[in-house]
């Protein structure tokens, strides 16, 4: 049985394999998925949001019930507004639990019937961090293998 609406929130400043992955193993548990991009004015992204957005239809293009969309402010606001009952949420290592688990625990606090789920990525997956994608990228390294093709494109093209 597949549970209705789910957000998967972030910044995907850029999305990576290891989001990818999180997100096609969550699109056969629920019917809708909302990617939701967060606008934080308090972060300044390396990408421009339109952009982020572009690269994310561009790599999840055959999820049939995934969506993409941008928000801004409480996370639980913008669920509450979708009619959302799940937040997923990706576990890369131990040490993403803790803030996890209090963001978890707030969101919970904030909305009761908003469930959070922890997705563990894949083996090869789950170094990966849209942080260390920037910095390998910013040094010449090759991020072909960690990030989707649309992703791999747009860096080459800003070198």
């Amino acid at each position: 049985m597949k549970l209705t609406t789910a957000i998967y929130p972030g910044s995907f400043d850029p999305i990576t394999n290891g989001h990818v992955d999180v997100l096609r193993r969550a699109s056969k548990l629920f019917e809708n998925i909302i990617i939701a991009v967060l606008e934080n004015p308090s972060k300044t992204p390396s990408l421009p949001v339109n952009d982020r957005i572009k690269l994310i239809k561009d790599s999840i293009s055959d999820l049939k019930n995934v969506n993409v969309d941008t928000f801004k402010g409480l996370t639980v606001d913008y669920a509450r507004k979708k009619n959302a009952q799940v937040l997923i949420r990706g576990l890369r290592a131990v040490s993403d639990f803790e803030h996890e688990m209090q963001m978890a625990q707030m969101n919970k606090n904030l909305y009761p019937d908003l469930e959070t789920i922890f997705l563990v990525p894949s083996v090869e997956n789950s170094f990966l961090s849209s942080s260390l994608v920037k910095e390998v990228s910013a040094f010449g390294g090759d991020i072909s293998q960690i990030v989707p093709e649309s992703v791999n494109n747009y860096f080459n093209r800003q070198t």
